[in-house]
């Protein structure tokens, strides 16, 4: 996959979380899981979390014509904007959905979920809303803040997807997954395990003191 085209200004720098070795990471591993991804032939592929959109750009783009439909979803208004704008860019046909997370999807739609989410830990403690816990960070750049900032081992954001994953994924659904070694990306593989789920880490790399990992969850119909 090519990565896309995408232009920042100043002011986007200080809204919009700009793609870095995280995002390639999980480029890389999505073109080395492509020829799986066309023969699953997704409906729905969606980005939660889409940022500058280059994930969801790429993807669409190679795709092409072979499958549905293409949606990044954010919670940030501005990274709405930059997806689009990346969409544009690339002569890419998506659709961009400014909302937290994805609680207002029906059951069983996305046959094709990415997720790099806020995985880094912020603070020693599992009590507390992670609002309050980003009051530390300056309120000028909370909207980046929020795209980096996972609470209590870096898991806050991501559990609730996790938890909510066997409504979301139609029955054929894959997940693909960024995670910090300090979100112990094993024992995520294993408590997802024990909720009829199967996964693997199919692609790691380590970057100037992160070690980063992406895995691939599906569902176990054995």
């Amino acid at each position: 996959m090519e990565t896309p085209l995408y232009r920042f200004n100043s002011t986007d720098r200080d809204q919009v979380y700009e793609p870095a070795e995280d995002s390639f990471l999980l480029l890389d591993a999505l073109e080395d899981e492509l020829e799986s991804i066309k023969r699953l032939r997704p409906l729905l592929s969606l980005e939660v979390g889409s940022g500058s959109g280059i994930i969801i750009t790429a993807l669409a783009n190679a795709l092409g014509n072979e499958c549905g439909c293409f949606l990044g979803v954010d919670i940030n208004p501005h990274a709405c904007r930059m997806t689009s704008k990346t969409a544009e860019m690339n002569e890419c046909c998506l659709s961009v959905i400014n909302m937290n997370l994805l609680s207002g999807f029906k059951s069983g739609l996305i046959d094709l979920l990415i997720f790099n989410p806020p995985y880094v830990p912020t603070c020693g403690q599992s009590d507390g809303r992670l609002e309050e816990q980003l009051d530390q960070f300056d309120e000028k750049r909370y909207d980046l803040v929020r795209s980096w900032a996972g609470g209590f081992d870096g898991m806050m954001i991501t559990s609730r997807i996790l938890e909510d994953l066997d409504r979301l994924l139609s029955p054929v659904g894959v997940f693909y997954l960024l995670l910090l070694k300090e979100n112990k990306p094993a024992e995520v593989l294993v408590r997802m395990e024990s909720r009829n789920f199967k996964g693997s880490i199919v692609k790691e790399r380590k970057i100037r003191g992160e070690h980063l990992f992406v895995v691939k969850i599906s569902r176990n119909t054995r």
